[in-house]
């Protein structure tokens, strides 16, 4: 590895992937908010998999992804920001915000929506909630995401840091509410005004779908609040409330082809 490259939009994303992820792994470990499940290591393996995966066909189909838009737009004059001539640290502000809220929204469309709902199944799937679940999305749902953000990116022209920051916020933030992580009850009450937090987030994995079908945010937690779609606790607790899918409580999710090969499955 080039020194060259840790400078480059993919080498600052992956250092920052990877000190998040294995100071989340450390903290799982240590303060842990429920017991880990039987299948940790088969989910491990399985859900690292299909990230590694996800990163292959997006180098491959979508080589620099939502920066390449905001780089693209920005080399062509594209955009509303640069129509309405908007000043460049409130350009970034704003689509921050902006981008925030789209990944929001898009999220609710792949529950609401039966056949993106197929895809987005194999990361509810999941028998546990850990920092990996954050990581396994199937392929088409990455590519179909990707495909939506640099749109919204080259329509309101966002400025490339921004979308560089927002990337790798968005990514750690991921793994930052779905991580077994206990907070103190006062840090997660006051961390939920702005942010969601591990217990916030681990109730949209319930296998209830009245708790499934709330907290749908990834960083802030405002959006869910705004549209009346938060829930403050699970109804069996945080400790026992099941997570998944309730007809897939068995290992099944657990194996790799399982996984990919899950939205094409009849009755899926």
């Amino acid at each position: 590895m080039s020194f060259g490259f840790l400078f480059s939009e993919a080498g600052i994303r992956l250092l920052a992937f990877f000190g998040i992820f294995g100071a989340m792994a450390g903290f799982e470990l240590a303060y842990p908010r429920r017991e880990a499940h039987p299948l940790k290591g088969r989910r491990w393996v399985t859900n690292l998999a299909v990230l590694l995966v996800d990163v292959a066909v997006l180098r491959v189909i979508f080589p620099m992804a939502a920066v390449g838009a905001a780089i693209f737009a920005e080399a062509q004059g594209f955009g509303l920001f640069r129509i309405l001539g908007l000043d460049p640290l409130l350009a970034g502000l704003v689509a921050f915000i902006l981008l925030d809220f789209t990944v929001w929204a898009e999220h609710v469309a792949f529950h609401k929506i039966p056949i993106l709902w197929r895809v987005h199944r194999v990361h509810h799937a999941d028998v546990d909630v850990d920092v990996t679940t954050a990581l396994r999305f199937h392929p088409i749902e990455i590519l179909v995401s990707m495909c939506l953000k640099a749109a919204f990116v080259v329509l309101i022209g966002a400025p490339v840091l921004s979308v560089l920051l927002f990337e790798i916020v968005l990514n750690g933030a991921a793994m930052f509410n779905h991580s077994n992580v206990r907070l103190p009850d006062r840090v997660d009450r006051m961390l939920r005004v702005l942010i969601v937090t591990p217990d916030m987030h681990r109730i949209h994995h319930s296998v209830e779908r009245r708790e499934t079908d709330s907290n749908y945010g990834f960083n802030f937690s405002v959006w869910d609040r705004l549209f009346r779609v938060y829930t403050q606790e699970p109804e069996a607790g945080q400790v026992s409330m099941r997570l998944g899918l309730k007809p897939h409580q068995d290992g099944a999710p657990a194996r790799f082809l399982w996984s990919l090969l899950y939205p094409f499955r009849r009755g899926a």
